[in-house]
């Protein structure tokens, strides 16, 4: 109909043949009308000009039409003055009319044509629409990155792309001549074959990976789409083909799927379980492995509050403490699970933070053998370690014995009496050797040694022990233990420690903040003395110096009076440790 209303305004409006036509057809009407009045004598209406009026409209257009009409207006009264010498009123009236009715007629038929060419003008707009658009879908359909095909219910291709063509190999032509189950590999065809069977029964879409034969034979992996049109369709018939290539993508998953294999494989041999927290929204998944080493039986996903049931309350913070927010990207963390039997395990979690920062990935990972391990390897170390401080403190001993027995001379022969001075001293030694295995270390605090010899006489006698906390090896501590029991048991022969009013001050402090400085220990006893100003040269004065040289330390002092007895010594830094 457009194509002809375009002919119409542009052929046959305002040609010379229509010029014609309408001139002939006023003529005409006139002629007869006018020899209608003047010879047939009927009284006329001038209806008989309507229909010239309609046609001449039609072929003009407005303008035509009211000049012809005017025209025949003029032409009907001047034959009615030729017949009756005058006009009517009707006459008049009828001329009027007859305006009136061809300016009608004129202004409708324009406003027609003006309609029908704004409407013809809406629709080539449409149309051009729809070519343009169908122009731009032929060229995605031929331009496609996918292979686009038409087929019908019976798989003959109608229509195929250049992609299409491009994967498969043929040209169009030779594709407009195969079945669609011909490009597809035997292995995959029935599935293909079986949806097109249930096209007619009311199936819409089918979709999956198979492979297509290419024209040389080879293979590929594509995703094959097939969408039918709804029977009450015009192209009921038509079936939409899209074939996607995935070859490569279908490698890249079997490779990841082969990762996935390794790792499960690793994962299973070093025993350990991935896990996912989402402390955003409080939530625990884990692989079988993960819940496993927990002690939990297997489930997709647990609120993170129900491992409390299993965790340690004391690691529980630790766990706990990882729903606030963080930056920290890694996470590694210790707990202990007690499991249903009660046994107790060491569960490492390590991971890092997602993309997300609310989420954490990780592996969990079974530790209690290892820390058995660890804990016995300790416990064997410290053994060890023991015994060589218990064969060093023996090595140290064994000299100091040696000096002592060197040291004593028999007194007049005296056998008992030499074999008392010896167990005497040796009983001091036993006695430091005994403190100093209360110690973890080969070592003994100065303090303890002081405290240990003058316990006896705390409660009766006036006993003052001051001093910093130092530490002495075994090997110093036990010949400073023999220097402070010589000093004691002369005290209590004739100082302080033997009557009733005499007091004992033991000090010790580095004699200046230097750090190589010498540690200096003051003995100083107050009270009455017995034999004041007799000094006895024996065993002891050799143990603490007043004969040569000490058996620990150096630059001893005596001072002796009858009321007072001080002894001075000093340690090197050699000889201590702090």
């Amino acid at each position: 109909m457009g194509s002809y209303l375009r002919w119409l305004n542009s052929n046959a409006q305002g040609t010379a043949l229509a010029h014609v036509a309408s001139i002939a057809i006023l003529a005409a009407s006139t002629v007869f009308e006018t020899t209608n009045q003047i010879h047939v004598g009927q009284d006329g209406a001038f209806i008989a000009f309507i229909p010239a009026i309609i046609v001449i409209v039609y072929l003009e257009g407005r303008a035509a039409a009211i000049a012809a009409t005017l025209v025949m207006a003029a032409a009907g009264l001047w034959a009615r003055q030729m017949q009756n010498s005058q006009i009517s009123y009707e006459d008049w009236t009828r001329a009027i009319l007859l305006l009136v009715s061809g300016g009608t007629i004129a202004l409708i038929f324009h406003r027609l044509r003006t309609d029908l060419r704004e409407a013809l003008g809406v629709a080539e707009a449409r149309l051009a629409a729809v070519r343009e658009t169908e122009s731009r879908y032929r060229w995605a359909f031929e331009r496609a990155a996918m292979g686009f095909a038409n087929s019908n219910r019976r798989g003959e291709l109608l229509q195929a792309n250049e992609r299409l063509c491009e994967l498969t190999g043929y040209e169009a032509l030779e594709l407009a001549q195969l079945q669609l189950e011909a490009l597809i590999h035997s292995d995959d065809r029935d599935a293909v074959q079986g949806f097109l069977r249930d096209l007619g029964s009311g199936a819409a879409s089918f979709g999956a990976e198979v492979r297509l034969l290419r024209k040389d034979g080879q293979t590929f992996w594509c995703h094959l789409t097939l969408s039918s049109s709804p029977h009450d369709k015009v192209f009921a018939d038509g079936v939409f083909v899209v074939i996607e290539d995935i070859s490569e993508r279908r490698t890249a998953r079997e490779a990841l799927r082969a990762q996935k294999e390794w790792l499960d494989l690793a994962l299973s041999a070093g025993r350990l379980g991935t896990w996912q927290m989402d402390f955003k929204d409080g939530t625990v998944t884990g692989s079988g492995k993960f819940w496993d080493i927990l002690g939990l039986p297997v489930a997709p996903t647990r609120r993170l509050e129900e491992l409390s049931a299993v965790v340690d309350p004391a690691d529980w913070p630790k766990l706990a403490a990882s729903i606030k927010p963080s930056t920290t990207a890694n996470y590694d963390i210790e707990i202990r699970v007690r499991r249903q039997d009660g046994h107790v395990r060491w569960i490492a979690l390590r991971g890092r933070k997602d993309d997300d920062r609310s989420l954490y990935i990780g592996v969990a990972a079974d530790l209690t053998e290892r820390r058995q391990t660890t804990l016995l390897r300790a416990a064997a170390k410290k053994r060890e370690r023991a015994m060589r401080e218990d064969r060093h403190r023996f090595s140290n001993l064994f000299p100091v014995i040696t000096a002592l027995v060197k040291m004593i001379n028999v007194p007049d022969n005296d056998i008992a009496k030499y074999k008392e001075m010896l167990i005497d001293r040796i009983r001091t030694l036993e006695a430091t050797h005994l403190l100093l295995s209360r110690h973890s270390s080969s070592s003994g605090m100065l303090h303890d040694l002081v405290t240990q010899e003058l316990q006896p006489f705390a409660q009766t006698r006036d006993v003052k022990i001051v001093g910093p906390p130092l530490v002495m090896p075994s090997g110093a501590a036990e010949s400073f233990a023999m220097v402070l029991h010589e000093l004691t048991t002369n005290s209590v022969k004739h100082g302080a420690l033997g009557g009733a009013g005499g007091q004992v001050e033991v000090t010790w402090g580095f004699a200046s903040a230097d750090a190589g400085s010498d540690l200096v220990f003051d003995w100083v006893e107050s009270g009455q003395r017995k034999l004041a100003s007799v000094v006895r040269h024996g065993f002891g004065s050799m143990i603490i110096g007043m004969d040569g040289a000490p058996l620990v330390g150096h630059s001893p002092k005596v001072e002796i009076s009858e009321h007072r007895f001080r002894y001075s010594l000093r340690l090197s830094r050699k000889e201590i440790a702090l």
